[in-house]
């Protein structure tokens, strides 16, 4: 069964000067997240969003729940994953890179299977798919020390 997701932004203005909100999504879970070219541009975001910070939050969880579908498959669940991800934009060319740094916590499992269930999640989650051929994803898998 296929799932489908709605957002609903408005956009006033041009794009130097203007500013744009998120006004919803069909969750219910965001509505009025402000975002402008600057906070996409500049290291000042001022409380403002950006496309590029919500893709970097999206990744993570979908990365996040690929990973910790697979090891629990393979009969490892996760006690517990941290996932940073940090989208590179830059104008006039665009996003460039996503780099995903994950801390894991999993008894039974060592560092090398821990990394090579990192790297088929990261290959495998819908996100990287959709971002594959486009954008650079590179990894940083870690167990965290018990």
């Amino acid at each position: 069964m296929a799932a489908e997701r709605r957002a609903e932004v408005s956009w006033q203005g041009d794009l130097m000067k203007g500013s744009g909100k998120i006004e919803s999504v069909g969750s219910g879970a965001i509505a009025g997240l402000d975002v402008t070219w600057a906070s996409r541009s500049e290291d000042k975001s001022q409380g403002k969003t950006s496309p590029e910070e919500l893709l970097a939050a999206a990744h993570a969880a979908c990365f996040s729940m690929a990973l910790s579908h697979a090891l629990g498959q393979a009969g490892t669940p996760p006690e517990r994953l941290r996932v940073s991800a940090r989208s590179t934009f830059v104008p006039g060319t665009g996003i460039t890179e996503m780099a995903l740094e994950l801390r894991g916590t999993v008894p039974g499992l060592d560092d090398g299977a821990f990394r090579e269930a990192a790297e088929q999640a990261k290959a495998n989650c819908p996100v990287s798919k959709a971002l594959e051929g486009n954008v650079q994803v590179s990894l940083d898998a870690r167990l965290d020390s018990v």
